[in-house]
């Protein structure tokens, strides 16, 4: 079965296929169209902005990502013929209909739309955090039905510009939100930390490496500094019940520091590793306690954040550690950000099951919940 996956819930403009066949999936093209570039000047994503530019790339990103997988779309609704033109082109398409940006997620979802109806192929609706959670099954080999696999009860950590959330996963297509942000999300508060650093956006990638600049200072045998950092920054929520997240106070504790800290610019290597390690911390304790909680088989990170390299690194530790007979499970770093990889992968196991929706009934939903 040969899936068109279309992904533009915020800044991505994002198309690509699959090939599920038994549960084994194979991305034929996975293309993603980034606007980083044009929404850095203004610090963060302009949503009027991100729209016009979806406009204009998305007809040309499916393009390619057909033309790269080699796969020949219906060329029109009589022309289909089976599993469609000539019997081998895209058999349903999987779209992002929430949550996200409502201005970029309509240009995907009309697109999907147009393209449903002009190729009498079925469309199916997927919510972006599924879609995450799917990327870590990219490329491995599952069941061919919906039926429980070695892999459940599976525990899911997303974490992204606009969600962290703990996702408990009882089988394919069942899910159970544990836990969530009660105001930023992780990446928002990188984004945020940051900006009064006056390092500039993205903020995780270069929280992260200015992170490890510090690493390597502290770490150096040569290095005639090598004192451990003085500067402490809180842990929200850590020993609160419940699996919640809150880093706005994180933020702000960050805030003041550097306000009473007349050296700060000379330390922001300092300021960089100490945010970093104070969430990856939250976010390890809460993930081990849940898991062990619910006795979960399966450990999984997601989101635009798991492409950070010390959470991958440190999470895995402590599942391997603290959980020793749980799998830990991490999509490939392209498969982290927002891609339609992942759309087009839950679309998949939705096809298996007839899941699909009349496209004339197709919505924006901005507030999806799982």
């Amino acid at each position: 079965m040969y899936i068109l996956g279309i992904e533009t819930s915020c800044d991505e403009t994002a198309a690509a296929v699959i090939k599920g066949d038994r549960g084994n999936i194979k991305v034929l093209s996975n293309v993603v169209s980034s606007q980083i570039d044009i929404h850095k000047k203004y610090g963060g994503v302009v949503p009027e902005v991100a729209a016009r530019e979806h406009v204009t790339q998305i007809l040309p990103v499916i393009h390619e990502t057909l033309e790269t997988a080699g796969i020949q779309a219906p060329l029109s609704r009589d022309a289909r013929s089976g599993g469609g033109a000539g019997g081998g082109g895209i058999q349903a398409i999987a779209v992002t209909i929430g949550p996200g940006l409502i201005t970029s997620l309509i240009v995907g979802i009309e697109t999907a739309k147009v393209l449903s109806y002009a190729w009498d192929i079925p469309v199916i609706g997927i919510n972006h955090i599924e879609g995450h959670i799917y990327a870590n099954f990219v490329g491995r080999r599952q069941p061919a039905c919906a039926g429980r696999s070695s892999d459940f009860p599976a525990l899911i950590l997303t974490v992204s510009g606009g969600h962290t959330m703990l996702v408990l996963i009882e089988n394919h297509g069942k899910y159970k939100t544990i836990g969530e942000t009660r105001d930023d999300a992780a990446g928002e508060a990188f984004d945020k930390a940051a900006s009064l650093l006056n390092l500039g956006y993205p903020g995780g990638p270069i929280i992260s490496k200015y992170a490890e600049k510090y690493k390597l200072q502290i770490t150096n045998p040569t290095c005639a500094d090598r004192r451990q950092s003085a500067i402490t920054l809180p842990r929200p929520m850590l020993d609160k019940g419940g699996f919640d997240f809150s880093f706005s106070g994180l933020k702000t504790a960050l805030l003041y520091a550097i306000q009473q800290d007349k050296n700060f610019k000379k330390r922001v290597p300092e300021y960089a590793h100490e945010f970093q390690q104070a969430i990856i911390d939250v976010l390890i304790h809460k993930t081990i306690q849940a898991a062990q909680k619910y006795n979960i088989k399966t450990v999984m990170l997601s989101g635009g954040v798991a492409a950070n390299t010390e959470l991958r690194k440190q999470l895995k530790s402590a599942v391997k550690k603290q959980i020793p007979k749980s799998q830990f499970l991490i999509p490939d770093l392209k498969y982290t950000t927002d891609n339609a990889a992942m759309i087009a992968t839950a679309g998949y196991y939705h096809a298996l099951w007839k899941d699909y929706t009349d496209w004339q009934k197709l919505k924006v939903n901005c507030n999806l919940e799982l």
